[in-house]
Order: C-alpha cells, then sequence, then structure tokens
C-alpha cells in the first residue's frame, strides 16, 4: 500500500512491502531527502541565500575558540590587541549578517559601512579599556578582551543588521502567514541576539583567564611558554563546547512578541483581518 510521508518538508512516495516492516524510497527522493537535511545549516533562513561556511553556527566553536584563545593570549602589546580585535569582529560581522532575520536588501555600500563602523567602534573600545587598565593588576587586564567583545557585540550585530531597525522584520500568524514588517519586533530580536552573543562569550572569556593566571605562576609553564597559546585555546574551546548550543537556546529562533506591542499601523492591519489574534511570531535570527 503506497502513502505519502512529509519529510524535512520534501513529499516522499514510500510502501512497505505486505508482511514486512521495511520502507522503500524511490532513488530520486532519497536524493531530494539528502539535501533537505542539508538545508537548515547552509541556507538562510529569511532569504533562502546559501551561508558562507564561517558564518554557519556549526562554525562557532572551531573559529571562535581559536580567535578567542589568541584574544587572550596575546592582550598585552597594542597591535596584537588591535590586530585579533580586528579578525574577530570581521568574523562577528560574517555571522552577524548570515544569521540575519529581515529579508531587505542590502546594498553593497551599507554593507561595507556597517562592517567598517562595527569593527572600527570593537577595536576602539579594546584600546580604550586597555589603557584604563595599564596599571590594574595582570588578572584585570585578561579580562579586557571579554569587556571589548561584550561591548562590541552591543555596536557589531546592531550595525551589520540595521536594516532590520529600518525597515523591520516579517511577523507572521501561528500558521506562518506573513502579515507585516515590524521594527519594533526587530528590536526585541535584536536585543536577544545580543544577550546570547555575550552569555556565549562569558564561560570562554572569563574561565581561562583566571586558569592560565594560576597556571603561568607555576614552573611547568615557566619552562615551557610555548604551551601557553595552544593550552588557552583548548580551555577556550572546552568552554564554547557547552556556552554556544545552550546560549543560543535562551531564546527561541522563531520568536512572539504580543500584537498590543507592535506598532499601531500593523496592529490595526493585524486586528482588521483576525481581531482575535493576540500573539505574533518572527525570525530573530541567530
Amino acid at each position: 500500500m503506497s502513502t505519502f510521508r512529509n519529510l524535512a518538508g520534501t513529499k516522499a512516495l514510500s510502501w512497505a512491502e505486505p508482511g514486512t516492516s521495511s520502507l522503500l524510497l524511490i532513488p530520486e527522493t532519497c536524493c531530494c531527502l539528502g539535501r533537505s537535511w542539508k538545508l537548515p545549516g547552509t541556507l538562510c533562513r529569511t532569504t533562502g541565500e546559501k551561508v558562507v561556511l564561517i558564518g554557519r553556527m556549526s562554525a562557532q566553536v572551531p573559529m571562535n575558540m581559536t580567535i578567542t584563545g589568541c584574544m587572550l593570549t596575546f592582550y598585552r602589546k597594542t597591535p596584537t590587541v588591535v590586530f585579533w580585535q580586528w579578525v574577530n569582529q570581521s568574523f562577528n560581522a560574517v555571522v552577524n549578517y548570515s544569521n540575519r532575520s529581515g529579508d531587505a536588501p542590502v546594498s553593497t555600500r551599507q554593507l561595507g559601512t556597517a562592517y567598517v563602523s562595527a569593527t572600527t567602534g570593537a577595536v576602539a573600545t579594546a584600546l580604550g579599556l586597555k589603557s584604563l587598565t595599564q596599571h590594574l593588576p595582570s588578572l584585570v587586564g585578561r579580562f579586557v578582551p571579554f569587556a571589548a567583545v561584550a561591548a562590541a557585540n552591543c555596536i557589531n550585530i546592531p550595525l551589520m543588521r540595521q536594516r532590520e531597525l529600518q525597515v523591520g522584520i516579517p511577523v507572521t500568524d501561528e500558521a506562518g502567514q506573513r502579515l507585516g514588517h515590524s521594527v519594533t519586533a526587530a528590536r526585541q530580536g535584536l536585543f536577544q541576539v545580543v544577550i546570547s552573543r555575550i552569555g556565549m562569550a562569558i564561560p570562554a572569556m572569563a574561565i581561562p583567564p583566571v586558569i592560565m593566571d594560576a597556571l603561568e605562576k607555576k614552573d611547568f609553564l615557566k619552562c615551557r611558554p610555548w604551551l601557553g597559546a595552544p593550552l588557552q585555546v583548548g580551555l577556550v574551546g572546552f568552554c564554547l563546547v557547552f556556552a554556544t548550543p545552550l546560549c543560543c537556546a535562551l531564546f527561541p529562533q522563531r520568536s512572539s512578541i504580543q500584537v498590543s506591542r507592535l506598532e499601531p499601523e500593523l496592529r490595526a492591519q493585524i486586528h482588521e483581518q483576525n481581531p482575535s489574534m493576540e500573539v505574533v511570531y518572527y525570525n530573530k535570527g541567530l
């Protein structure tokens, strides 16, 4: 007996032979299913564009453990601070743009301006904090990269996703039917993303500095200073393995907002279509 089963959004023709529990699939269907299983991690949910490899959330741990480990290791000299903060914010700019929520087009000029503003603001923040902590204990100086990253997230994310704040992001009903665009929903979504990213950085940038500060006073590392960087990178990676999925799950990607909090025009439009609707949904991005 033939039946249609919907798997990963793709209809697959399948049947079970009488007296058996085995499931047979048409070859073309298997290929389609294989492609559909790849879609969530490789395509942007709102635009359908293919996400560049380092912009995917699956790249967060390997990329961040390397960059963050180097930021925590080479924090004493200004040139290395500038270089690694620039690398980090360039990487964050790619991630923030790739995982945006709105589907409004962004020109190359707007994207370039946002990138320069985001990276410059982040590097300036790091240098300012470094100068303020020059005469403080070395352990305090180790936390400068975290403070800079936290502050930079508040700059980088809104700038790289500024179109969402200008034109809004799509809001839908429970069935996924688009109802309009909302700037209020965009603000709420960006706030949630900033909190998630800062939370993601806390374990990786707060725990390793304390451990490394204690280890560097031991003879083992004094005799083997070359072990400092790989050990720091390993500690950061260990923290990120747990922090990344936990903080991504702080807020659902498909978030909700009360209709009463939306813009008056959009609220009136929704109530005209469905007076009983109280909650709408939106994709906040990552």
